[in-house]
């Protein structure tokens, strides 16, 4: 279509350019090159810069090297531009140029393109005989950062240093990035050592190197050195990498110096900074503060709400966490992948099943793909919730399945002593070529363990180093002392030990005093015990565990002294402390809570479920109460324990035949594990009873781990 006058053309008239998106005369002639330029400059799409190109092929006079890079450059650097057909315009020009080849490898590396097609395009450059320059060189050194190619990095490399580009400071820096990516990072830094001129980027990258391969202080120290030495003053991207490194140092005193010399400085703060310093006071055990920086962002995204609640959840505040996510959602904030994930390991840790379902109905609401990361942390969510064959469902659907999704479930069946459910799905596992990894085989050992399988423990522990090549950690020396000791073999574990690579840990010691107390063997606990306290002076552990092993042998004394060292050594035990979820509220309860609105309500199902009990021929368990009084005080304080009062809670507060799910943060004891089984037949309902080591499933008087726990 072309442009025509409502007059009759006058003789010498010529064609001008309109702004709107038409073809140029057939008639431009070479005088009219500034006009196509100046068109060319101001094209806004393809369907335009097609119509200049057709023209241009048209009119040989327009056919002049600075249209085709016009052309091309428009292609392969704007937004609305083309690679390929930037790639046919180069392939078809007559003589292509330096610059041309530049654009469209410019073009690749700041694409979603594979970055590799940048590295043919600059082999046939260099083919057709042209040295490359200081833009060519930043842009082919990026794609080889994009795909860790360090060999044809160190061929740029040498070919810069042949040009003498080596002493430009946008190369120097994009080849100290390839170092550091490629983790080579001693290179990074003598390029660094060696650079005649630096400036903020090159500091930013070898701060950035140190930090990428898990080397934070170096990262830290570098910026330190950075504000000692030069008069740069770092930008935003630098503080959120140094912050970013300060957090996984945990270093409280030394966040607050770094957070100080940006005071000091006046370093510009932007959400990004803020999000960066609301992560590391919260790594850093600084709750509160943590708290207050985010109060007093003048501008938050949906990264600063994950931040707090992440952070929340990796200091165990849970339910703060969620408090935070309520209040994200009234904000207006869709949460994203991440979110959920956060809320899915709060709703985890809680026991909230009917919090995590509502994010799984979030999830196919949105039609989520509940894979990989979010598909893991639903299939976690309802293993630790207590309801497994819901994590397997999701586990089934899941169309990409990794080690952490068979790990989650692996775990989650070891927890609920599906014990030959986990070594089937770790045989399905291999089957499917994925390679455990060190938490698969604890997750199978702690399943061998909770259900007796001592060979079968042995052969999986051989077999990762002789099968899977994986080094036995700590960790798994000591599953392998707890499936030992659980199985009655103390001296079998003891000998374990002596064996082990590595020193006892308490978790060893623990395992074998705990042993000692399911087969009543005294002294050896006496002696186990002496060690784990070597180990643990503070903590209750190792004094709870012995005194009950006097108590369940009716040594009384040696139990009321062992609580009077507690007292005088200041070692406070631990309250017990048991949670329900009820219409999506979790309630906490303590022993002897009586700060609940319904307490009345409360000890007066106690008082029926107690009374209902005898009925059936209960006797009370009291040998494991450390109190030297009569036989009906101990039936008390059993009676007042965490976990019923959330059993009587539930039974009053939901219908006849609802689960019950309660999660309690110590050992259930023996008595209680008694009466939960007797409460599951006379009031028939199912009660899922999560405790410290695993789960325990009520149904008809009986107990999922059929008293092996």
């Amino acid at each position: 279509m072309f442009i025509r006058s409502c007059n009759v053309r006058k003789p010498g008239y010529m064609m001008s350019f309109s702004s709107s998106s038409v073809p140029l005369s057939y008639e431009v002639g070479a005088q009219q090159l500034p006009f196509v330029l100046q068109r060319l400059e101001s094209c806004k799409s393809m369907e335009e810069l097609k119509q200049i190109h057709a023209t241009v092929i048209k009119v040989r006079p327009l056919q002049t090297q600075l249209v085709f890079n016009k052309i091309i450059a428009f292609c392969a650097l704007s937004t609305s531009g083309n690679l390929d057909y930037a790639s046919s315009v180069l392939t078809r020009m007559g003589s292509p140029n330096l610059y041309a080849y530049n654009a469209i490898i410019r073009g690749i590396s700041c694409s979603k393109r594979n970055p590799i097609e940048s590295l043919l395009f600059y082999r046939e450059m260099l083919e057709k005989g042209f040295s490359p320059d200081n833009f060519t060189l930043p842009f082919i050194l990026k794609a080889c950062s994009h795909l860790r190619a360090l060999r044809e990095g160190n061929v740029v490399h040498a070919q810069s240093i042949k040009t003498g580009l080596v002493r430009n400071v946008f190369v120097i820096n994009t080849l100290m990035r390839l170092y550091a990516v490629c983790g080579t990072i001693k290179s990074a830094q003598k390029l660094f050592n060696d650079s005649p001129q630096r400036d903020l980027v090159s500091w930013t990258t070898l701060i950035q190197g140190y930090a990428e391969i898990g080397l934070p202080r170096e990262a830290v120290h570098v910026f330190l050195e950075m504000g000692e030495t030069t008069y740069l003053r770092a930008d935003q991207v630098t503080m959120v990498i140094v912050l970013s490194a300060c957090s996984k140092l945990g270093d409280l005193d030394l966040c607050k110096r770094i957070h100080r010399h940006m005071d000091d400085n006046k370093v510009k703060s932007d959400v990004f900074v803020g999000n960066a310093l609301v992560d590391m006071y919260m790594k850093c055990g600084d709750v509160d503060y943590a708290c207050r920086l985010f109060e007093t962002m003048p501008v938050k995204n949906v990264v600063s709400w994950n931040s707090m609640i992440f952070g929340l959840t990796q200091q165990g505040e849970f339910k703060e966490a969620l408090s935070v996510f309520r209040r994200m959602q009234v904000n207006g904030y869709e949460p994203d992948d991440v979110t959920l994930v956060g809320v899915l390991n709060c709703c985890a840790n809680l026991g909230m099943l009917e919090m995590g379902k509502w994010v799984h109905a979030y999830i196919d609401r949105n039609q989520v793909r509940a894979d990989r990361f979010i598909g893991n942390a639903l299939v976690d969510m309802y293993a630790k919730c207590g309801s497994i064959d819901q994590a397997f469902e999701v586990f089934k659907c899941m169309e990409h399945k990794d080690v952490y999704s068979y790990t989650a479930m692996i775990v989650g069946l070891a927890m609920h002593g599906e014990g030959e459910k986990a070594l089937a799905l770790f045989s399905d596992m291999s089957r499917a070529g994925i390679k455990p990894d060190e938490v698969t085989f604890i997750g199978i050992l702690s399943a061998c363990s909770h259900v007796g399988l001592v060979e079968e423990g042995h052969r999986y522990f051989e077999d990762m180093s002789r099968l899977y090549n994986l080094t036995p950690q700590i960790e798994h020396h000591g599953c392998m002392v707890d499936l030992l000791g659980r199985a009655g073999l103390i001296s079998e574990a003891e000998e374990f030990i002596r064996t082990m690579p590595f020193k006892p840990d308490a978790f060893v010691w623990g395992s074998l005093l705990g042993s000692c107390r399911i087969h009543g063997k005294v002294e050896q606990g006496e002696s186990f015990m002496k060690r784990l306290v070597e180990i643990e002076p503070e903590r209750d552990g190792a004094y709870v565990l012995m005194s009950n092993i006097y108590a369940s042998a009716n040594r009384w004394g040696d139990a009321i002294m062992m609580r009077k060292t507690m007292e005088e050594r200041k070692v406070k035990k631990i309250p017990g402390c048991s949670f329900i979820e009820v219409d999506g509220m979790v309630h906490e309860f303590r022993k002897g809570e009586k700060s609940h609105p319904r307490t009345k309500e409360i000890y007066t199902m106690l008082g029926e479920i107690m009374s209902r009990l005898k009925e059936q021929g209960y006797v009370a368990e009291t040998a494991s109460v450390l109190l030297d009084v009569a036989e009906e005080e101990k039936e008390l304080a059993l009676c007042h324990h965490s976990e019923r009062l959330a059993i009587a809670f539930g039974l009053i507060c939901t219908s006849p035949g609802t689960t019950l799910r309660i999660v309690k943060n110590l050992r259930v004891c023996s008595d209680c594990h008694s009466v939960t089984k007797f409460i599951s037949r006379i009031f028939q309902r199912e009660i899922i009873v999560r405790d410290r080591n695993r789960f325990h499933h009520f149904r008809e008087g009986l107990c999922s781990c059929k008293d092996f726990w």
